[in-house]
């Protein structure tokens, strides 16, 4: 198994650990046929770009990095049920239902979550999104069919789900649009390079990537002059209307994690800056009054440059929680 696929299962697992109430530390092993996860080759995607649909059946658990048509049928009571959902960086997620068989009356439910939320945790955070928590999610013991499709507000989603009679379940269908201007991401990879960009808008938005990382911003534009500012206990942006966050935690909420830095001006880099957190977000505060951007490469730390920095890179260390 190649290294990134071992990250990404390990990523996928640690999920669900968390999703059951546990806590403990899983060794990553390799895939197996009894494991709880489908690990995605690039056979399949070749699959997706070539416009056939692919099928397969829903897991309690489960994860989801493709475009298709998934479903769950319960062979026994199934009460604690969960599927996330991720796509590209660029990538709105829509859920379409194609056939429900629930009983909502016994206590069964079918949500579409908008974003994901995990232990209470949410990405978006609330002050990320443009909906309250409690309207980001869809219930279908409520709506019915009258919303069969349900577009995300980024480029993942989620359905949490209950079914007690064997035999019931239901079949959805994944697909993705093309976001122009991608606010809030969860990425996909450890590696990689992104621009956000936010014109004229009034909103925050956060690119989450769950690895340890060294940041390297090359761009910065916002309405101010230039210039670079490291965060300090009682030092930040001030009242700067327009910024940029560095951010580390454990969890998934960006609102709950600590800040590292913040670039307050205009500047075009290298900046560079090692997180060694299992989350490490890059968040963008804007007022609408600019159009705001940022250009930043990711990598994942390797543990020896977790133990030994070197460079003029910033060591910086979460206290894991996990």
């Amino acid at each position: 198994m190649s290294a990134p696929c071992k990250l990404q299962c390990h990523f996928i697992l640690i999920f669900l650990v968390a999703l059951r109430g546990e806590s403990r530390y899983l060794e990553l092993r390799e895939a197996a046929a009894h494991d709880p996860l489908l690990l995605f080759s690039s056979d399949l995607k070749r699959e997706l770009a070539e416009e056939q649909l692919h099928r397969r059946t829903l897991r309690c658990l489960d994860m989801l990095a493709l475009q298709g048509q998934f479903t769950f049928t319960a062979d026994r009571p199934q009460l604690h049920c969960a599927a996330f959902f991720i796509g590209e960086p660029e990538d709105f997620i829509t859920v379409h239902y194609d056939l429900v068989s629930i009983d909502c009356q016994r206590g069964d439910f079918l949500k579409v979550f908008d974003g994901w939320i995990l232990q209470g945790e949410t990405f978006p955070s609330s002050q990320d999104h443009p909906l309250p928590t409690t309207e980001r999610y869809i219930d279908f013991c409520e709506s019915g069919l009258s919303r069969r499709s349900i577009r995300s507000s980024q480029n993942v989603a989620m359905i949490l789900f209950r079914v007690h009679e064997p035999g019931n379940g239901f079949t959805v269908t994944i697909r993705t649009e093309p976001n122009l201007f991608p606010c809030n991401v969860i990425s996909q990879t450890p590696n990689g390079r992104f621009t956000l960009v936010v014109p004229h808008q009034h909103r925050n938005c956060s690119f989450s990537i769950i690895y340890p990382v060294v940041i390297k911003i090359s761009d910065l534009t916002l309405g101010h002059l230039n210039g670079l500012r490291l965060k300090k206990p009682s030092a930040g942006c001030g009242r700067k209307e327009d910024f940029v966050e560095l951010l580390g935690g454990t969890g998934l909420d960006p609102s709950k994690m600590m800040p590292f830095a913040d670039l307050c001006y205009p500047f075009h880099g290298p900046a560079q800056m090692k997180i060694g957190c299992d989350n490490t977000v890059v968040r963008m505060v804007s007022s609408g009054k600019h159009i705001n951007r940022v250009t930043f490469e990711y990598r994942q730390l390797e543990p020896y440059e977790l133990e030994n920095p070197n460079g003029n890179s910033v060591r910086e260390f979460c206290l894991s929680a996990l």
